[in-house]
């Protein structure tokens, strides 16, 4: 969606002090950044082994229950929101649009600002990915699960957020971003590698199945006129296509990411 270019964030500048009081010299900051860094690469490209069969399937369990009570999903669709603006985001960069800001709202509706041709295949895919776009990381992420690489998505998954982070225009969307973040830091640095694998499954497993109920949802909200803007609508209006025939793929697409996911995820590592 092509709107007005927002302000741009500002510089946080940050000043490490010592415990006693005292500041540390630059040398000092830099090694203890370069031993964090260094800790971080390693646990993160250190492949580790699958948990068992019942922790995978539990965890499956566990994401699909989120998924199905209402009350757990109104709170936990916001994780399926900041994905699915990310890659409205991601797509708008990838075809040369300005990506201009993220606003993700209480509501778990959200907006991607970009800029560039009102028509064409750069608006076509940005308008497209958003509802695909948290199925296909879910896929990516258990390609990573199926590589023995279950820390290391959970630090990709921090860094991407951070790179988000620097696209945010309001406070609710500041606020879901740094939590979600946050929540992962403390998992990936602090936890055990047993609780890092479990919860890395739960989270892929999440983004594979919650991919699929705002398809459904979005075309509910379709049938009773309430989504005139939609991505389906606005996919709609650029390709003389109707509506119901993108909502259609957006269900195959996310369907099909979950399937072969979740096959993936439960069969024999590669």
């Amino acid at each position: 969606m092509a709107r007005v270019p927002a302000l741009s964030p500002s510089l946080a500048v940050a000043r490490a002090v010592l415990s006693d009081g005292g500041t540390t010299t630059g040398g000092e900051v830099a090694s203890s950044v370069g031993d964090v860094v260094g800790q971080v690469w390693e646990a993160a490209t250190t492949p580790v082994a699958p948990p068992a069969t019942a922790v995978v399937v539990a965890m499956g369990v566990l994401a699909l229950a989120v998924v199905l009570v209402t009350p757990v999903w109104r709170v936990a669709r916001h994780v399926v929101t900041i994905a699915h603006e990310a890659s409205h985001a991601l797509a708008a960069l990838l075809t040369g649009r300005r990506l201009s800001g993220i606003r993700l709202h209480s509501d778990t509706s959200g907006l991607t600002v970009s800029s560039g041709r009102p028509r064409g295949f750069g608006m076509i895919l940005t308008a497209f990915m958003g509802y695909v776009g948290p199925g296909l990381i879910g896929l990516g992420a258990a390609a990573l699960l199926r590589q023995g690489y279950a820390v290391g998505l959970l630090w990709l998954l921090v860094v991407l957020l951070a790179l988000m982070l620097l696209q945010i225009r309001n406070w609710f969307g500041l606020w879901s971003v740094l939590v979600t973040g946050a929540a992962l830091v403390g998992v990936s640095w602090w936890a055990t590698p047993d609780v890092q694998s479990a919860v890395a499954y739960a989270v892929t497993w999440f983004l594979l199945l919650g991919a699929v109920r705002p398809v459904l949802e979005l075309q509910s909200e379709r049938s009773r006129g309430r989504a005139a803007t939609s991505d389906a609508d606005i996919l709609a209006r650029l390709t003389h296509v109707p509506g119901l025939f993108w909502v259609g793929v957006f269900l195959v697409v996310t369907l099909g990411a979950a399937v072969l996911g979740g096959s993936w995820i439960v069969g024999p590592a590669a």
